[in-house]
């Protein structure tokens, strides 16, 4: 991090920056020639005789929170762990990126997988670590790839492995590829695969932070989260908390797709309005077309409206939790006038069915119902009191699964209810979409079940006395 690799931007609000994505218009960035010279492991060659409370206190002071979906202080994550024990620490990387509309980590990785390595060593230095692991999503092979040889490389350049630098610390990664579950995006069913044993979540406590890998003391991070380390340190705290709002300080990779003018992945502070980022950085809706209504952090997350959208909600945690959704993975879905929110709300249920762990029978059973009763209020079959009985549902799986991934199957269910009722109405009344929308207008919802060739009808009837 040196004056080559230039932080962009003002400070709190207002601009977008280059922090974390400062090197990606570096042809040679992935590389260690590269890194290097644009300061890269200049932290970690200043830190690996550093004093490991004190990193660990520079951490927590700059309130970074997890980029992961939850959003917990990464400092007081870590002081949860019995560092002094008898057990050795683990630093485990959640690289298994599979939230839908989500891609900012795929990308991080393959532009500057240096930098996620070097977060990774001053982490371990830390937390008194000497093995880290990076949790890959399986269909990431070209992620993989890079990451590969950055960590070759590191292991020659002498950054990784015994005495690193010809200091006392040693530090090792090794690279896990996942078998491509939604699940193990779950911090205790990411540590099942890890350890070679079905991708289920795990009965808690106790936390991984006690007994994560292989029952020892783990800290399971984004990758995102983990990339902000060196920044931190180097620059520091008051720096790095110029950026942002006072309870979410820093820079930000939102992820933005949907029917835009130019999706991707934009740098912007924390605190900067979803509407700026739209705007600016992606040029606004598609022509033609307004804004119905978007995910603010993937599908997991409850919607929003074209509202918020106008009244300047801003992209931190305490704004959209007010607003009754969550910041999740900031992948920002957007959808228009011309896109059924049942359809896509039906693409997203299927998802969920499909990747649910089957481990607890409120998700297992749950998210099959959502699916049939969504597909026959799309296919023009519906019943008034099929509302009802998705609320019922949704009610039967919210807090009651085993983890998370039943509450993010029911929360755009519930907020398209709540915000998009005469839709469904509408549909089950006339048996079509209202005119103007299409089933299929969506780039994000093209793939919807019941648009598929030779779909075959619900072998089911979703009745409320059969659920």
């Amino acid at each position: 991090m040196s004056d080559a690799a230039p932080y962009g931007g003002t400070g709190r609000t207002g601009e977008p920056v280059k922090v974390l994505t400062s090197r990606w218009d570096i042809a040679d960035a992935h590389t260690l020639e590269g890194y290097e010279r644009t300061g890269g492991y200049k932290t970690l060659r200043s830190v690996v005789d550093a004093d490991p409370d004190h990193l660990r206190q520079q951490v927590k002071d700059s309130g970074l929170r997890g980029r992961g979906g939850a959003g917990f202080p990464t400092g007081v994550k870590w002081s949860f762990m019995p560092l002094d024990g008898p057990k050795p620490v683990y630093l485990v990387v959640n690289a298994d990126e599979g939230e839908p509309g989500t891609f900012k980590d795929r990308e991080l990785m393959e532009r500057d997988p240096h930098q996620l390595l070097e977060g990774m060593a001053i982490s371990g230095r830390a937390l008194k670590s000497r093995r880290g692991f990076i949790f890959l999503r399986g269909e990431y092979l070209w992620s993989g790839i890079r990451l590969e040889e950055a960590i070759r490389e590191a292991y020659e350049a002498g950054y990784l492995g015994r005495g690193i630098m010809d200091s006392e610390f040693d530090f090792d990664i090794t690279l896990h590829y996942s078998a491509g579950a939604y699940i193990c995006g779950e911090e205790t069913a990411l540590l099942e695969g890890l350890e070679g044993r079905r991708g289920q979540p795990r009965l808690r406590p106790p936390f991984p932070a006690v007994a994560g890998v292989y029952a020892s003391p783990t800290a399971v991070n984004n990758v995102e989260t983990i990339m902000n380390v060196p920044w931190i340190i180097e620059r520091g705290v008051e720096w790095y908390r110029s950026m942002g709002t006072e309870k979410s300080p820093g820079p930000k990779v939102f992820c933005v797709s949907g029917e835009v003018e130019r999706p991707g992945n934009y740098e912007w502070p924390m605190g900067t309005t979803a509407k700026q980022i739209v705007e600016e950085s992606c040029l606004g809706m598609l022509p033609g077309r307004e804004l119905k209504f978007w995910a603010p952090g993937g599908s997991s997350t409850p919607l929003l409206t074209a509202q918020h959208y106008h009244d300047g909600i801003t992209m931190d945690f305490e704004a959209i939790a007010e607003a009754g959704s969550l910041m999740g993975t900031t992948a920002m879905m957007m959808y228009s006038n011309k896109t059924s929110v049942v359809d896509a709300v039906l693409n997203w249920s299927r998802f969920y069915e499909h990747e649910s762990c089957g481990k607890c029978t409120p998700c297992r059973e749950g998210t099959f119902w959502l699916s049939q009763v969504l597909e026959r209020i799309l296919s023009g079959d519906g019943k008034p009191s099929d509302l009802d009985l998705l609320t019922d549902i949704t009610k039967g799986i919210f807090g009651r699964a085993f983890c998370a991934l039943g509450d993010g199957a029911c929360s755009p269910i519930d907020s398209s209810l709540e915000y998009f009722r005469d839709e469904y109405e509408y549909l089950i009344e006339h048996g079509r979409l209202p005119d103007g929308i299409e089933a299929h207008a969506g780039p994000v919802t093209q793939n919807s079940g019941h648009l598929r060739p030779n779909h075959r009808k619900p072998l089911y009837s979703p009745d409320a006395a059969k659920v």
